[in-house]
């Protein structure tokens, strides 16, 4: 759940940050798909999908951008890692779904 939260945050404030200094619409596409998916990643919805959408996109911003390539590589592989690993049990997924168990 932390991670799921830290990462969701971290999308939202970049997204934000980038839309105060943001010239035209077709720059912000991807801090605006970022920040969706990391709503969905915060309230556990759709995680999966949501964890693999955060790592298209910020693998797009890292290839887009000339600056500091640090945060969106690091926020790249925290969203496919929660791809894969799920979303947890405090999530609205483990409610409408159930909680998945890998193991005997």
């Amino acid at each position: 759940m932390l991670q799921r939260l830290v990462a969701g945050a971290c999308l939202f404030y970049l997204a934000a940050r980038h839309q105060a200094g943001a010239a035209d619409f077709a720059s912000s596409v991807p801090q605006i798909l970022g920040a969706a998916s990391g709503v969905l990643l915060v309230i556990g919805l759709w995680t999966p999908v949501a964890g693999v959408v955060v790592g298209a996109v910020e693998l797009w911003i890292l290839l887009a951008q000339t600056d500091d390539p640090l945060i969106p590589a690091l926020l790249a592989t925290v969203g496919i890692s929660l791809a894969m690993i799920g979303p947890g049990a405090w999530s609205i997924d483990a409610r409408l779904f159930g909680r998945k168990h890998i193991g005997a």
